[in-house]
């Protein structure tokens, strides 16, 4: 039902996840991240306790692998779920049971790893990765909605198309990017486009926010 990326970017240490789906909303169940931990993004029919319980144990230290074998451990159905985790130290770790729906796959990489269910066939997936590896440099959050669009382009769900979010996390427990089309009918081109615009009016004023390091913030008194 899902595509999606998670990654750590190796220049700043921000970790984030992709996703678009053919279902609303995909923003408030798939994604999760945290600062200095990791990111997973859970998917095909999507338990957001993988999402939860992982982020915990990322927190706790635990590697990608170990965090994978904690949540198939604990899910009642893991033959129907989907996931992809990313740890603190840029390990990949992904799991796609075999009882998910239509073409189905992942693939880990380098600090990120990419997966997809009920798709039109392996080449969004493929696309996806190639995406990430041409586009290194590039801020992680428009890196990871270029990955999708990359994945989009090459079909991505078989069912059509019609939500993706953004989510990232820097040094802050709040999300340095949480941005999301909740229905659209070409998702993760407006997502882009929202990105753009946050660019310029919303991403200046989450810098000025107050910090750990800052409590008073950038804002003149």
């Amino acid at each position: 039902m899902t595509f999606s990326i998670t990654a750590k970017c190796k220049e700043t240490g921000q970790f984030g996840v992709a996703v678009s789906t053919k279902v609303p909303a995909v923003g408030a169940l798939c994604p999760f991240t945290a600062p200095r931990a990791g990111a997973v993004a859970t998917q095909s029919f999507v338990n957001p306790y993988i999402g939860i319980n992982g982020i915990r144990y990322l927190k706790e230290g635990f590697s990608a692998e170990k965090v994978k074998e904690k949540v198939l451990k604990e899910d009642a159905q893991p033959a129907i779920r989907q996931f992809c985790i990313v740890d603190k130290d840029g390990n990949s770790a992904a799991f796609s049971g075999d009882e998910c729906e239509g073409w189905y796959g992942h693939r880990e990489g380098d600090h990120f790893a990419v997966a997809g269910n009920m798709l039109t066939g392996p080449e969004t997936i493929q696309a996806m990765y190639d995406s990430f590896l041409e586009t290194e440099g590039t801020p992680l959050s428009e890196r990871l909605i270029m990955a999708l669009q990359a994945g989009q382009d090459e079909g991505g769900d078989k069912r059509g198309r019609q939500s993706a979010a953004v989510r990232v996390s820097d040094t802050e427990e709040y999300p340095l990017v949480d941005l999301r089309v909740d229905e659209h009918p070409d998702p993760v081109k407006e997502l882009y486009r929202i990105h753009q615009v946050a660019e310029e009016e919303l991403f200046p004023f989450v810098g000025d926010l107050p910090t750990k390091d800052n409590p008073k913030g950038n804002f003149d008194s």
